[in-house]
């Protein structure tokens, strides 16, 4: 299943999905999902945790990815990242604080999906 936020869209607030997202617009606030894909003209603004994230466009925030996260060429990343997997394309941006998690961490989502105790 894939859904798409089109370039004349904001999105404001809280965006869960299932399937496959492609953001060409932008979203602001929280987004939960399995797999986004942010095009080269979209942008996200976002606390986000997801299965998998490519980045061609804008991210700023914090990234929670069980999987992978790729800054593709014409990626911009900044913020906060914790990933199994992290690739960044030769020509990608990467302003960001990184962790990795261990496979078995990835595996059980153990600490990936944890709230936050205030």
């Amino acid at each position: 299943m894939k859904s798409i936020i089109d370039k004349e869209l904001t999105v404001d607030g809280t965006l869960s999905t299932k399937g496959t997202l492609i953001i060409q617009g932008v979203v602001k606030g929280t987004l939960v999902g399995e797999d986004v894909v942010i095009a080269a003209e979209g942008a996200v603004y976002a606390d986000t945790k997801v299965n998998t994230i490519t980045i061609g466009g804008t991210f700023e925030g914090e990234v929670r990815a069980s999987n992978e996260l790729i800054v593709l060429s014409t990626g911009n990343c900044s913020g906060k990242i914790v990933c199994k997997d992290f690739i960044v394309k030769a020509g990608g941006i990467l302003n960001a604080q990184v962790s990795c998690l261990k496979a078995k961490d990835s595996k059980t989502k153990k600490g990936l999906f944890r709230s936050k105790k205030k």
